[in-house]
């Protein structure tokens, strides 16, 4: 074990690898090492989940795992979004936590990390404020971003303001705080100066971005500024869009700036107007109909991704069916689907969890087997396409990347024969394609005379 090291775990969202990799570069900049092998680290930090019922489990199983393996001079540090909500609760289940941070200051790390390894506290070090700090102002000029293969994540804003019943993310990250658009342009152009070919901008809401800034139509203005002030950016990607709020203007931005890929991921959580009225979600599906609609006319080749929870408390047979109905006719390209868990706290608590778990798996089960189907079909139409595709590794003869169809670390890969260069955006030739994935050749280069 090495002085001033540290091994560092992000479990949950891409919002939270963000927070997870500006941890890290903080802690690099104080003098820290990063180390691969947690037995090697002076420093063990996990940064948590506590979204659902599983993603708690998770990160409780490895806080326990770390803490039981801990040895005589190792911190272990918990952050994240579990902390932040539970605080005290996390180091009672974990005994042997030296430190707690949540998730609005997560940029005192280092502070806290010191803190823990002066060995003078008697109880764990609680560093929980409730107040949240301006994305992007108060980072000690940390480069907030995580870089893999090509591609960034830009977290533009924090928290939320929805009103959600089953969702416990405004209690853990507080309301919405968006970042000034000078200092996500400012992040962009260190990224493309080093190389990245894909920008991420995610949000646990992107389309209320600006709001808590006096704008409307934020996003769409960001967007605009984006693509004018980064204009050799290859790919800007937009995620977590919230029904509604995708305005005529965003769509055209989105239709006329070709920097911004033909894809976007809008969380809908069902398709029955009585089970998104419990669920404190717009309920108008005709919103939904006519502005998928209108995407599909005027964004040619979109890409659709979206999130459905079944099982919710009330769900009869008959909403069910009308969710699996809507999913079978508007075709996704991307659907996730998700069982209920019951969240304390929330506004949906007083309704319990009255649907059985085996009627949830069943509904599930039956909601995923419908979508591979169609996954399938629509990615039999791209065989014989030529798509652009960002490499992001090689192993074995085969080059792995994604297309504009293929959100990082959620969406399917394209396998390529041969090896090509990481990190470049080559044109592939699909010539098969499975339910999740596709495969194809390196497509021949056109060449002037």
């Amino acid at each position: 074990m090495t002085k001033n090291t540290f091994h560092l775990v992000s479990l949950g969202c891409a919002k939270n690898t963000v927070d997870s990799d500006s941890m890290a570069q903080l802690l690099l900049r104080d003098g820290y090492q990063s180390m691969d092998d947690p037995n090697k680290a002076s420093v063990l930090i996990v940064n948590t989940c506590g979204f659902i019922g599983p993603a708690k489990e998770e990160s409780y199983r490895v806080l326990g795992e770390f803490a039981k393996t801990k040895r005589k001079g190792q911190t272990l540090i918990a952050a994240g979004c579990l902390t932040q909500r539970y605080g005290v609760e996390v180091a009672q289940k974990v005994p042997g936590i030296d430190g707690i941070l949540g998730t609005r200051r997560w940029m005192d790390i280092v502070q806290v990390v010191k803190e823990a390894r002066t060995g003078t506290h008697p109880e764990p070090i609680y560093h929980l404020p409730e107040a949240a700090v301006v994305v992007g102002s108060d980072e000690h000029d940390a480069l907030r971003v995580s870089v893999a293969g090509g591609s960034a994540y830009i977290k533009v804003a924090d928290g939320c303001r929805r009103p959600c019943a089953f969702c416990a993310i405004p209690l853990i990250k507080g309301t919405a705080v968006s970042r000034p658009i000078e200092s996500i342009i400012n992040e962009a152009r260190i990224l493309r100066d080093s190389g990245v070919r894909e920008l991420v901008l995610i949000a646990q809401d992107t389309t209320d971005y600006g709001h808590d800034l006096g704008m409307k139509d934020g996003l769409a203005i960001l967007l605009e500024q984006l693509t004018d002030s980064v204009p050799d950016m290859d790919w800007i990607r937009v995620m977590y869009a919230y029904p509604g709020y995708v305005t005529d203007r965003l769509i055209e931005v989105m239709a006329t700036r070709k920097q911004i890929l033909p894809y976007l991921d809008m969380p809908l959580q069902h398709a029955h107007p009585k089970a998104l009225y419990r669920m404190k979600r717009p309920s108008n599906m005709d919103w939904v109909y006519k502005t998928l609609g209108k995407m599909r006319a005027t964004i040619p080749d979109l890409a659709m991704r979206t999130t459905f929870i079944v099982g919710y408390p009330g769900e009869t047979d008959e909403e069910y069916q009308a969710l699996y109905d809507f999913v079978k006719e508007i075709r996704f390209d991307r659907v996730g689907a998700f069982q209920f868990s019951f969240e304390p706290g929330t506004t949906s608590a007083p309704l319990g969890d009255p649907v059985p778990a085996e009627v949830k798996q069943e509904r599930y089960e039956r909601l995923m087997e419908l979508q591979q189907g169609i996954s399938l079909q629509v990615n039999q139409s791209y065989v014989g396409k030529t798509l652009d595709v960002l490499v992001e590794g090689f192993d074995n003869g085969i080059s792995i990347g994604r297309s504009y169809r293929d959100a990082p670390e959620i969406d399917g890969m394209v396998f390529i024969e041969g090896q090509a260069k990481v990190g470049e955006i080559v044109p592939v030739r699909i010539t098969g394609a499975m339910a999740y994935d596709l495969t194809g050749v390196p497509a021949p280069q056109l060449i002037t005379l």
